[in-house]
């Protein structure tokens, strides 16, 4: 396999990416890791960190980063799949302000480890800005800011915008107002995580890859090479976990596709603005998200591949002609200084975890000695490091303001069997789909869209 195929990311890390040996046999250690992507590899680091003497295995199927972490959009951002409201629902207001102001403090620490550790990643701290083009998105922006006043955010963490205040972020075309929040930062994915990899490495911590895990069960994470046996077994494998016995519907692997264009001259990007790398969005129902890297291209991606019965995962799957046709369009759309034909040079995709309730999880069995982290529905990038920083704090019985916060312990709900999820799932999407097209001829916000919000729990 060409690992440096597998998307833009991949293909401009500074290394030769060959796979670290594989396991060699049966082994033990004090915690083994299942899955070398962002929560395992920062669950190994800060476990390091906190306590040097620890034996930590780190064991990978392919190579670290292989999966959605050396795939994603690039945003580090303060996003949390479960919305405040949600969360305060379930666990009381100050547990969710708790929940948001650590995932605000995470983007921080992220970067703060980026600096430490001398990971080239491109990082930019230039917040988002998520663009209204139509009054019923004008309209969303608007609740999205009264929401966070609700809970005690100000304009530091969201702010509205006017229509020349989005525009001055992201001339995008027809762009009527937005909200801006500073806490996120526009990064290269695949060289944080091969970066991440090596300062564990450093740390003491053993990777193996190229060894895939059959099996995990208390004590010990089962590999056709052999058995690591640990009293503690992280479970870090988001879209790919239905692979593994037993947890076929512990979560939908949704996808999530990419294009990159080409490097963009200076007088492209005066016209499109993203002066401080913003990442960018807009408030349509079907998600998209863009950023600056680097390089100067602009890499954008959305929802829009469906569901694969059986919760299938496959390298067929990570490319959709269609979906990369319809991503350049809306990409035109936007910026329509990039033409009809905007100049792709690379398309990419793959798997992103969903829970059936939409709640991202960490925890840790103390009975079993079975921990996980996950469900964060494509936005992992930041989640991943809280996830890796409380899996620290529980496995070592520390009890802090991490482990109390709510989505701790959580216990998502299976998916339906098949063929209601592969209904469901797909279903959900058209949905969205058509209520952003009814948006479009009516000007008035789709009912459909709020309905099924409803159903989500959101």
């Amino acid at each position: 396999m060409r690992y440096h195929d597998l998307s833009y990311w991949m293909s401009t890390v500074d290394e030769p990416l060959a796979p670290r040996p594989s396991l060699p046999g049966d082994t033990d250690a004090d915690v083994v890791i299942v899955g070398a992507g962002y929560t395992g590899l920062w669950t190994a680091y800060y476990l390091a960190i906190a306590d040097p003497t620890l034996r930590i295995t780190v064991l990978e199927a392919e190579i670290a980063g292989y999966g959605a972490s050396g795939r994603n959009g690039g945003w580090c951002s303060a996003l949390f799949p479960t919305a405040l409201p949600a969360l305060a629902r379930r666990h009381g207001r100050d547990a969710a302000i708790a929940m948001q102001r650590a995932m605000h403090a995470t983007v921080a620490e992220v970067g703060r480890v980026v600096a430490a550790e001398g990971i080239d990643c491109d990082w930019a701290y230039g917040g988002t800005v998520v663009l209204a083009r139509s009054g019923p998105q004008l309209d969303r922006a608007r609740a999205a800011v009264a929401e966070a006043r609700e809970y005690g955010l100000d304009d530091g963490d969201l702010a509205l915008l006017d229509a020349a205040e989005a525009a001055a972020r992201c001339a995008a075309e027809g762009v009527r107002g937005g909200t801006y929040t500073p806490h996120c930062a526009a990064v290269h994915p695949a060289r944080l995580v091969r970066g991440l990899a090596r300062a564990v490495e450093r740390r003491g911590v053993t990777i193996h890859e190229r060894t895939p895990v059959t099996a995990i069960r208390p004590g010990a994470a089962v590999t056709p090479a052999g058995t690591v046996r640990a009293p503690v077994v992280v479970r870090a494998t988001e879209g790919y976990t239905p692979r593994l016995p037993g947890q076929r519907r512990a979560v939908a692997p949704v996808y999530s596709l990419m294009i990159a264009t080409e490097p963009l001259p200076a007088s492209t990007w005066a016209e499109i603005g993203l002066a401080e790398r913003e990442t960018f969005s807009d408030h349509r129902h079907v998600i998209i998200y863009g950023q600056r890297t680097g390089d100067g291209r602009l890499a954008f991606g959305g929802r829009g591949a469906p569901y694969h019965f059986g919760s299938r995962v496959h390298p067929v799957y990570d490319r959709e002609p269609q979906v990369f046709a319809a991503l350049r369009r809306t990409l035109s759309e936007l910026f329509p200084v990039l033409g009809p034909d905007v100049p792709v040079t690379h398309t990419w995709g793959g798997p992103l975890g969903v829970a059936r309730d939409w709640a991202a999880s960490v925890g840790l069995d103390r009975a079993s000695g079975l921990a996980w982290a996950g469900g964060y529905v494509g936005d992992g990038v930041g989640t991943s490091n809280l996830a890796g920083r409380s899996l620290a704090d529980l496995i070592r019985g520390e009890a802090t303001d991490l482990t109390r916060l709510p989505w701790v312990n959580h216990r998502s709900p299976n998916w339906e069997p098949e063929p209601l999820r592969w209904l469901a799932v797909n279903a959900g999407l058209k949905i969205m789909f058509s209520a952003d097209q009814a948006e479009l001829r009516s000007a008035r916000p789709s009912r459909r869209a709020a309905l099924f919000n409803r159903l989500l729990g959101h």
